[in-house]
């Protein structure tokens, strides 16, 4: 019976995951990214944001970089590795953007460490994490194990700033009041969550496709549990 259910999983579900498993999460993640700025793109254009440049400029290369990982892994489920490569540079270019045009907001808006709510000491911490997985997943792109590991655990560190654009406008209105009125450890709860649901997700892969966690995943859920813990507690 395990040899058999064992035989089931290497011969449907592993593959299937290989083949869907990265495009979906990139989907989801882009999906969550229009939902998050949708107020900037249809529903109030007329918003100061919207005439920043440094925040439109910020702007593009984050979209840039969630439509680059969409289409990225299409070209690999496709199995057009030959496009997969020359929208790669374009990717890492984008990724270089996010970095510097982030870096410039950080600094724009510097108050002093200690006046910083710890979701921006988060933020400030993740920035440098995101660049050297990127960069290390540039360095890794023969390697497609490794590669596509530092991509997804780079991108999830920029995971907060979306997930707090889509707590007010989409949650609060439809958690009990009892909740609300917890409003901070609501959020808490809710951001913990949803970035251990990815990272999860992330092993059960590993544990399909692999049969043990990946080392890069491993490492990308403990800087990120370790970052945030000292943001918030440190």
């Amino acid at each position: 019976m395990g040899s058999s259910a064992a035989l089931r999983t290497s011969s449907g579900v592993a593959p299937a995951m290989r083949r869907f498993y990265f495009p979906a999460v990139f989907i989801l993640l882009f999906a969550l990214s229009l939902a998050a700025f949708w107020d900037n793109l249809a529903t109030d254009v007329g918003q100061p944001s919207n005439g920043d440049p440094k925040m439109l400029v910020h702007a593009f290369f984050a979209a840039s970089w969630m439509l680059a990982l969409v289409l990225q892994a299409s070209f690999i489920r496709a199995g057009n590795v030959r496009l997969h490569r020359k929208l790669g540079t374009a990717g890492f270019v984008a990724a270089i953007g996010i970095t510097a045009s982030t870096l410039y907001l950080f600094v724009a808006k510097w108050k002093g460490w200690a006046l910083m709510e710890p979701e921006v000491k988060a933020n400030r911490l993740l920035l440098p994490a995101f660049a050297v997985f990127i960069l290390l997943a540039y360095r890794n792109r023969r390697r497609p194990d490794v590669h596509k590991r530092l991509v997804l655990a780079g991108t999830l560190f920029l995971l907060e700033p979306i997930l707090a654009r889509l707590y007010d406008p989409y949650l609060v209105p439809v958690l009990p009041d009892a909740v609300n009125r917890w409003d901070a450890v609501a959020y808490l709860v809710y951001l913990a969550s949803t970035w251990s649901a990815f990272y999860l997700s992330l092993f059960a892969y590993d544990r399909v496709t692999l049969r043990r966690i990946h080392p890069v995943s491993l490492t990308g859920f403990a800087m990120a549990i370790a970052i945030n813990l000292y943001a918030y507690l440190g």
